[in-house]
């Protein structure tokens, strides 16, 4: 019934909030200090490409990034996750350091924030059901797992399945010519101790977020996942993409453990096509509605 999904979906996201709040506190993750942060942004603009600095951590490795750990030395990541915090692919990091855009880039931004203040957000992609893609994922508020193996590391979220696959197994990323632009592109990786490292490519062209510029097929990251203490694990994230940064970008994410004692609260498969009211249209301000909003048991006839 469609008051049912409706209920479902509020209740679903109180529940995250109040969760959120609690493993935030857990955690107990104070903000990246300045120092800490250039630090990290340096590492990846000496730099040129992504696929340079992934080999150059590969190969400062013990044993060249090649060696498969046992599946008991590898982090516990098991349970349910949610954002916690950190920073974000446009505005300035800790101490004020800006991202050094292009100038299609920082033109784009500031129509999206001239947008925002006029209440024009439509979505052309999650307004209409779509998956929110990669690096977008890392910015998204839904629950998470980490399934994590030797071989291969999945990281999910609820929002329409969101499975990223990380293959630690050795492998490269297919040969160009086989490549293709993917939601969530092809990520490759290894296991530094307990560090994840990862390579992504092959990414869609797609907006970044809400009146966000749209990043390009070029976009690449290299990410490195740990954990901070047992409730909060961080991912260091370095982006490049000459269509929006003339220099690479970091942005530092934090997640946190939601308590789950009971084991009462588990992931389900989430699309809010399920919802019949979820039927979104862009409206000639350009800004989101819903269509034929209905709050009975019904069916809803289909829009003409």
């Amino acid at each position: 019934m469609a008051i049912r999904f409706v209920r479902l979906a509020l209740s679903g996201l109180l529940m995250i909030a109040a969760t959120a709040t609690v493993a935030f506190a857990q955690g107990n993750r104070p903000p990246q200090p300045p120092d800490e942060f250039r630090r990290m942004l340096a590492m990846g603009t000496k730099y040129r490409t992504g696929s340079e600095f992934y080999a150059a951590l590969k190969a400062a490795a013990p044993g060249g990034g090649r060696q498969l750990p046992a599946f008991n030395q590898l982090p516990d990541w098991s349970g349910l996750w949610t954002v916690g915090g950190g920073g974000n692919f446009f505005s300035p990091g800790p101490g004020g350091v800006a991202p050094k855009l292009t100038a299609k880039a920082a033109a784009a931004l500031k129509e999206g924030q001239a947008n925002e203040k006029s209440g024009i957000e439509y979505d052309e992609n999650l307004s209409m059901c779509g998956p929110p893609g990669y690096p977008r994922w890392l910015v998204i508020p839904f629950l998470r797992e980490f399934i994590v193996r030797p071989e291969e590391t999945w990281l999910t979220s609820e929002t329409v399945n969101n499975v990223r696959r990380v293959y630690t197994d050795g492998r490269d990323h297919p040969p160009v010519d086989e490549r293709y632009p993917l939601y969530y592109g092809d990520s490759i990786g290894f296991w530094d101790g307990q560090k994840l490292v990862i390579h992504t490519n092959q990414l869609m062209e797609r907006s970044m977020g809400r009146n966000q510029p749209t990043q390009s097929e070029q976009m690449e990251t290299v990410e490195i996942w740990q954990s901070v203490n047992a409730n909060t694990v961080k991912a260091d994230v370095w982006l490049y993409d000459p269509a929006l940064y003339t220099e690479p970008w970091y942005v530092q994410r934090i997640y946190t453990k939601v308590p789950n004692e009971d084991r009462s609260l588990r992931i389900r498969y989430w699309n809010c096509n399920e919802n019949p009211n979820n039927d979104v249209v862009k409206t000639p301000d350009g800004s989101t509605n819903y269509k034929d909003f209905t709050f009975d048991d019904k069916p809803k006839e289909p829009a003409k």
